[in-house]
């Protein structure tokens, strides 16, 4: 006879109906935050006590014209950049998705050439294009030519800078908008088509919001990454913010406290993207989780307040 074996009744067990539940105990946890906590304490305490980062000098030159001015330059670049950077970079990717094997080529050159080319070396180019083209004019080709324009009148240093940031930052955007547009399933644009939607319909209601939850992430880390290497620009003596701080400090012999107003700001300023960011890509998350999406920083803190006042 086979034997029959059943589940312990509770009364075999002999454990209450009541038995508390204690949570499973981690000191390890414990030890590690008291020790970071410690060491964050400690850093704390030698940045704001300690005399040398005068921070009395950065907030005596934290909102002068100077700064101010470079800083409204620097985000001016990162916005245009940024735009101009996208706006190439998906045609980019268009033409990297194409089934013209010439502009498939010629786009993967353009992404090769400059994603393998330090950003330095690209705007030192741009700066000195005059000595291999010292005119730039516009005519019939191999015939005379309407308009002539000198480049050291045409190409100043902003103007430099920008290109020479737009041009690197479309190699990168290229890749994101193409592994965006890659990441959409290819059976809902082939149902789409089924249905016969049209291709800019498909494109508006299908592709992009479902691409736009790969790109955001990566494209709000790209303009942080802008507006941080568009520092970069001071070797051409471009006034941004970076240059400003060095054209002070170089009067003033204040490096310190003056690196410290430039840090400052581009924390600030990427704090502010970075929020941006989280609710760009919250916003282009609905509907790709099952159930809600987990509450905002903003709607924890009401909910904390809620209880405190229902515990009291």
């Amino acid at each position: 006879m086979a034997a029959v074996l059943s589940a312990p009744t509770r009364q075999q067990t002999d454990q209450p109906d009541d038995a508390p539940i204690v949570p499973r105990r981690r000191p390890g946890r414990v030890v590690a935050s008291v020790v970071a906590l410690l060491f964050l304490a400690m850093v704390l305490n030698s940045v704001l006590r300690n005399r040398a980062f005068e921070w009395d000098v950065v907030a005596q030159y934290f909102t002068t014209t100077a700064i101010v001015q470079g800083l409204l330059l620097t985000l001016w670049l990162t916005a245009a950049v940024m735009v101009l950077g996208f706006v190439l970079g998906t045609v980019l990717a268009v033409f990297r998705l194409s089934d013209n094997p010439v502009l498939r080529s010629l786009s993967w050159g353009f992404v090769w050439i400059f994603r393998s080319t330090p950003l330095l070396v690209q705007l030192l180019f741009w700066f000195n294009i005059g000595a291999l083209y010292p005119t730039l004019g516009l005519g019939i080709p191999f015939g005379p030519e309407f308009l002539t324009v000198k480049t050291v009148n045409l190409l100043g240093p902003t103007l430099t800078a920008v290109i020479g940031l737009t041009l690197h930052e479309a190699a990168y955007a290229a890749e994101v908008v193409r592994g965006g547009i890659l990441s959409v399933d290819q059976g809902q644009l082939e149902a789409a088509q089924s249905l016969g939607l049209g291709r800019s319909r498909v494109l508006r209601r299908i592709v992009v919001p479902q691409a736009m939850r790969s790109i955001v992430p990566t494209a709000g880390n790209m303009l942080i990454g802008t507006l941080k290497g568009t520092s970069i620009v001071s070797v051409l003596a471009v006034q941004d913010l970076l240059y400003s701080a060095q054209l002070v400090y170089n009067q003033t012999y204040q490096v310190i406290p003056l690196l410290l107003v430039a840090t400052v700001w581009y924390i600030a300023v990427t704090s502010v993207l970075s929020v941006g960011q989280y609710y760009l890509e919250r916003y282009y998350a609905r509907g790709a989780t099952r159930g809600a999406l987990p509450p905002t920083p903003l709607q924890r803190a009401r909910q904390l307040l809620a209880r405190a006042g229902v515990a009291r």
